[in-house]
């Protein structure tokens, strides 16, 4: 049974704390979905992973290639990513089933602290998830490190 982590990002953005993030996944053997809502800003993120350092080179793909399957990390806009993760990485609003979180060894819900929209909508997420059962836990970078600030 899996369990939903929260990371509620105010100090870094996207881009410096998904490949951190990415790199403990890979670390534990998984396989990830990166989930997002945007095409585009998956195509950014994209670009933004290809660019970060060669010593730190996460290997991965977008979604509607003729590899998907093959994939360590795919970025899609689908529920049901073709790379068979073990981790769903759920960004900018993304929907997360409860029956997912089950599933999966991990999902992590990141959300961007400085939009109220954002905030909100992870609210919504926690409550539907912890409300279903899920195992739930909620991190917090505002104190320059992060910190783990509830659990459900």
């Amino acid at each position: 049974m899996g369990a939903a982590y929260f990371y509620h990002l105010t100090r870094r953005p996207l881009e410096e704390t998904l490949p951190v993030l990415l790199e403990k996944a890979r670390q534990a053997g998984w396989r990830i979905a990166v989930r997002g809502t945007d095409p585009g800003r998956l195509d950014w993120l994209d670009e933004k992973l290809w660019l970060g350092p060669e010593d730190r080179f996460l290997p991965h793909g977008r979604a509607g290639g003729p590899h998907d399957a093959l994939q360590p990390i795919l970025l899609t806009t689908e529920a049901e990513a073709a790379n068979s993760p073990a981790c769903v990485m759920a960004i900018d609003g993304a929907e997360v089933d409860p029956a997912e979180v089950d599933g999966l060894e991990r999902v992590c819900i990141l959300f961007d602290g400085t939009d109220p929209a954002a905030v909100q909508r992870a609210r919504e997420q926690w409550r539907a998830l912890t409300s279903a059962g899920c195992s739930a836990q909620y991190w917090s970078e505002e104190s320059g490190r992060w910190e783990k600030k509830a659990e459900a």
